[in-house]
């Protein structure tokens, strides 16, 4: 029984993260596959598995976690508070059902494989609404949008995700498997212009100003990057602003309506984020937070009263938005404390990780996206998460056996 759970548990986690994508599809497997995890676990794990989690990033966040846990219940809001914590709960727990594994090689082929299958569905779909409508639009359209197989933004994320895999995959000298990951990283660099992920590209970029501090000749690369950086940026930013004026012609436009009310992200996180600062402001210092639950209540009360735009208005408050920024999100629920500890987690990863590039550069991924997202507040977001801190725990051992240690 031992032997078979053994040989079993690497692929419930492949296919767990093959199968993230299409969680609306196949709502069960996931649940299905985190309980053959979780009945597997006592029975493979050993002892000295528990040591993957001294290192002091991976320690801080467990004790990031707990406060939540102890903030919330100690402050009596803990079943408010609950749906969010669980998904901190999915993040902690993959990374701790993972240690049995020997490294993390089957779970970064996954989520290339998942990548590939995301953008071959977003295609075919676009490739019929585009055959539907009768025109090809590509960007913001709307035919891209509703093609989507899930939220752009964390299509780009895991589009991210797979390219920097494949770019720590790639053997410097001569390989086959070189040419595959070489083709992975195009399919998705096309793939996130095709979908506009435009938190995707930032990163992209700035992954790649990251990759100059590594290798030979630093300064010079560095200094290169710099310029060419810049100069998308500036293109990127006429581009927006054109965009804007197309918009705005296109506003009486029936069938962009559900493109326009869904791709405004610039206009409602700067909507939200001052609501944010208001809320601050109002409310003072804090050291353990107001809730989850009571945070959004009052984000949606600061857009009742400071939206004039009645359509606007109504959207804001129906959608209930959250902070879209996690140390935001944090802080106000959790008070000072949490976001200190979270803050502490992303400093001590850097500075143990800071001398390799790929575990510095899912950090920076991480910290990118939190920027702009409240990850903890999607099931998806706390998967990657929990990715995440699978590879930054993985990151420092030198590459084993690729299934279950001897048991």
């Amino acid at each position: 029984m031992r032997i078979l759970l053994a040989a079993i548990y690497p692929y419930a986690f492949l296919l767990l993260y093959l199968i993230i994508p299409f969680d609306n599809y196949i709502r069960a497997l996931p649940n299905i596959l985190l309980a053959i995890l979780l009945v597997a676990f006592p029975f493979i794990v050993k002892k000295e598995d528990f040591k993957k989690l001294k290192p002091l990033p991976i320690a801080i966040f467990l004790i990031f976690f707990v406060y939540l846990c102890a903030d919330s219940l100690l402050s009596g809001r803990l079943p408010e508070d609950f749906y969010i914590i669980k998904k901190v709960l999915i993040a902690v727990g993959l990374a701790i059902l993972y240690i049995p594994v020997a490294d993390v090689k089957k779970i970064n082929s996954a989520i290339i494989f998942s990548s590939l299958a995301a953008i071959i569905f977003t295609v075919y779909n676009f490739v019929l609404i585009t055959d539907q409508v009768g025109n090809f639009a590509l960007g913001d359209s709307p035919q891209v949008i509703e093609s989507l197989l899930i939220d752009r933004l964390y299509l780009g994320l895991l589009s991210t995700l797979s390219i920097l895999i494949s770019v720590q995959a790639i053997n410097k000298k001569y390989h086959p498997n070189n040419n595959y990951y070489l083709a992975n990283i195009l399919v998705n660099a096309l793939f996130i212009i095709l979908i506009a992920s435009k938190i995707a590209v930032i990163s992209l970029f700035a992954l790649l100003l990251l990759r100059q501090f590594y290798g030979q000749r630093r300064w010079g690369k560095t200094i290169l990057a710099s310029i060419a950086i810049v100069a998308v940026l500036g293109l990127f930013y006429v581009l927006k602003n054109e965009g804007k004026i197309h918009s705005s012609q296109r506003a009486d436009s029936s069938n962009a309506h559900t493109f326009i009310e869904n791709s405004m992200t610039y206009e409602l996180r700067a909507v939200v984020w001052s609501c944010a600062q208001k809320i601050i402001s109002t409310e003072g210092f804090s050291m353990t937070g107001m809730g989850f639950g009571t945070t959004k209540d009052k984000l949606v009360s600061c857009y009742q009263t400071n939206i004039s735009n009645p359509l606007k208005k109504e959207r804001f408050v129906q959608e209930r938005y959250n902070t879209h920024n996690q140390f935001l999100d944090f802080y106000l629920s959790a008070g000072f404390i949490a976001l200190l500890l979270f803050l502490a987690f992303i400093v001590f990863t850097f500075i143990t990780n800071r001398k390799r590039f790929f575990p510095t550069a899912i950090l920076a991924t991480l910290l990118m996206y939190c920027l702009v997202e409240n990850l903890f507040h999607r099931q998806i977001g706390a998967y990657y998460i929990g990715f995440i801190l699978i590879v930054l725990m993985t990151s420092a051992r030198a590459p084993q056996n690729n299934s279950i240690k001897k048991l």
